[in-house]
């Protein structure tokens, strides 16, 4: 409540509030990194990135990921080219990437799926080879670092979600993290309509700003982190040591040199397992346990895509199988032990039926 006593003292609920300046200078801080520009999304920032580097004609992205990333082109007025993606990660594939670029290709924007680090430095070398620009969708990302170097250092700018759904989060909110102050100023410019100062608008902007309540909100959070990251790690340890002699149940790694921040935790149920995914899915909801098909269906496979050349089956193996095969089971701080030992019982049961 004390925050809230002083938003209502100040009177200054929103527009670059106390709080706001507050929560941009700790979150640097934290993550690591030196400009950081808070959204009242992540889906606004995703917009406001691609405008603020002026990204036009085709990008190149990855069909298993949230529709937001792919809505942000579409917005920008820009043409989503899909590449596969790799069958260990999960990420955009670099060969893929490299295959996919024509004359018309301007950037690229692979995802961090499930917090789990692109192959930063490949599509570093593929973007330099091809002039092109890069941006990250980090939204699952927050505070992982690869090889002590924070994961958001890489591309042109990475993008964070702080969804109510994310490991840090604000209900609603985003950030963009760019290279320099002057890029910065720019974001910030569009992000509250174009202004730049009382009387002068210089772009188009946008009203992307995120108010005091929600910095507030991220401030309180930003205190708990390790205690969150700890709860998030033993629950990950306990589905790992449970579910790790399962036939048919792969479980998805994430490379010794990179951090985790365990965000998620997905599963692909395979042929081997004796029981569909979709049967574990609905075995798991018939007890009012929210597992998610996360991503399913692909993006390219949405009415809104699936007309686009890149987004053929054909042209997706790896992403068609995997969406057909992924389930992320709950994780969540305050989640029991009670709780999970019913979910791992109800895993193993279902593959047990089936074979």
């Amino acid at each position: 409540m004390p925050y809230l006593e002083e938003i209502w003292e100040r009177k200054w609920v929103t527009n670059n509030g106390v709080f706001h300046r507050q929560l941009e200078r700790q979150l640097c801080d934290y993550l690591g990194v030196e400009h950081l520009s808070l959204f009242s999304n992540g889906t606004l920032a995703l917009i406001t990135a691609l405008q603020a580097l002026k990204i036009t004609g085709e990008v190149i992205t990855t069909p298993f990921s949230f529709v937001a990333t792919t809505h942000a082109l579409h917005w920008n007025g820009i043409k989503p080219v899909f590449a596969d993606i790799d069958p260990v990660s999960l990420n955009l594939a670099p060969d893929k990437i490299e295959a996919a670029i024509t004359p018309q290709t301007t950037a690229l924007l692979p995802v961090h799926v499930y917090a789990n680090p692109c192959d930063v430095e490949q599509i570093e070398r593929i973007a330099d080879t091809y002039g092109l620009k890069v941006i990250y969708d980090a939204a699952h990302a927050f505070g992982v670092r690869i090889r002590d170097r924070s994961i958001l250092e890489f591309g042109d700018m990475s993008v964070l979600s702080f969804h109510g759904t994310k490991v840090f989060n604000t209900f609603e909110g985003g950030a963009i993290i760019c290279r320099d102050e002057k890029t910065k100023r720019r974001i910030d410019n569009l992000k509250n309509f174009g202004f730049v100062n009382e009387t002068t608008v210089v772009a188009p902007g946008i009203n992307g700003k995120m108010n005091e309540v929600q910095a507030a909100f991220g401030l309180l959070q930003l205190q708990h982190m390790d205690q969150i990251l700890k709860q998030r790690a033993d629950i990950d340890t306990r589905y790992r040591n449970a579910l790790h002699d399962v036939p048919g149940l792969t479980m998805h790694d994430i490379p010794d040199y990179c951090t985790r921040n365990y965000a998620y935790f997905p599963v692909l149920i395979t042929p081997g397992f004796g029981a569909t995914r979709d049967e574990v899915y609905e075995a798991l909801r018939a007890e009012q346990i929210a597992a998610r098909r996360y991503f399913y269906p692909l993006i390219s496979e949405f009415p809104t895509y699936r007309g686009l050349p890149s987004a053929t089956s054909q042209n997706l193996p790896v992403a068609s199988a995997v969406s057909r095969q992924v389930l992320c089971l709950p994780i969540f701080p305050a989640m029991e032990e009670s709780v999970q030992r019913r979910i791992i019982d109800i895993v193993r049961q279902c593959g047990a039926r089936g074979r």
